[in-house]
């Protein structure tokens, strides 16, 4: 079974460190299948969950429900900075993906955690600030808007974590983008998220702290934090 004797659901950790966009697409729809499969035959489950944590190459992904209008740069643009584009199945419109993020997935079975979208992408938000009061950093939600941000007036306001998830039988795919020591000139040839409100703006941890930051502290410290929130063990 996938949960311990305390009832707690079992979660198996992978750190897939720098993965082609696609490749990391594939492992995640490999491991939702097989939730999937295993929720038609069991009655409880017998394989774990997973979260993902790793980072891409430089990417932009645009949603089912985005705007292609929302990049802003044409094919030898991309090539110029040395970018891909690639449409996906998870919500939202546009984002960047690249070194210098952690990206997020977490593939899980709600259907043992709780059945309620909202609640999961909220989640997913209070993970990111809750980790942020580590650094001293106070993240904050926006009506109307999923992510993290920051903001000093509540009239301007800087995207630090990016969130598009994809739920099949209740079971998720895709996650979170949050920007660590990104190159935030990338967010230059898009309107990210499709937001394009004046006092909106894109920022990292790197950009907040004034200073370079260990990625896999961050990562450490995410880590503990998702298990707390979500409630479940690491397994192997």
């Amino acid at each position: 079974m996938t949960s311990t004797s305390t009832g707690r659901q079992q979660v198996v950790f992978r750190d897939l460190g720098v993965i082609d966009y696609h490749e990391a697409w594939s492992i995640q729809t490999k491991l939702k299948d097989e939730l999937i499969t295993d929720k038609r035959a069991h009655q409880q489950g017998t394989i774990p969950h997973s979260l993902i944590f790793c980072c891409h190459p430089p990417v932009y992904t645009l949603g089912k429900s985005g705007d292609l209008e929302n990049l802003r740069v044409d094919d030898q643009g991309l090539k110029r900075i040395k970018a891909t584009f690639v449409k996906i199945n998870r919500g939202g419109d546009i984002t960047y993906h690249g070194p210098g993020q952690i990206v997020g997935y977490p593939i899980l079975d709600l259907d043992r955690f709780f059945t309620d979208v909202h609640r999961y992408v909220r989640s997913l938000e209070q993970a990111v600030i809750d980790l942020l009061a580590t650094y001293g950093i106070e993240g904050k939600r926006l009506d109307g808007f999923t992510g993290v941000w920051l903001s000093d007036d509540e009239q301007h306001w800087r995207k630090i974590c990016a969130i598009g998830v994809h739920l099949s039988r209740w079971v998720t795919m895709h996650g979170f983008a949050f920007n660590v020591n990104t190159d935030l000139s990338y967010f230059e040839h898009i309107i990210p998220c499709g937001i394009s409100e004046e006092g909106m703006a894109v920022t990292s941890l790197e950009k907040e702290l004034g200073k370079k930051m260990d990625v896999e502290d961050v990562k450490l410290r995410l880590k503990d934090i998702f298990a707390r929130i979500f409630e479940f063990d690491y397994t192997t």
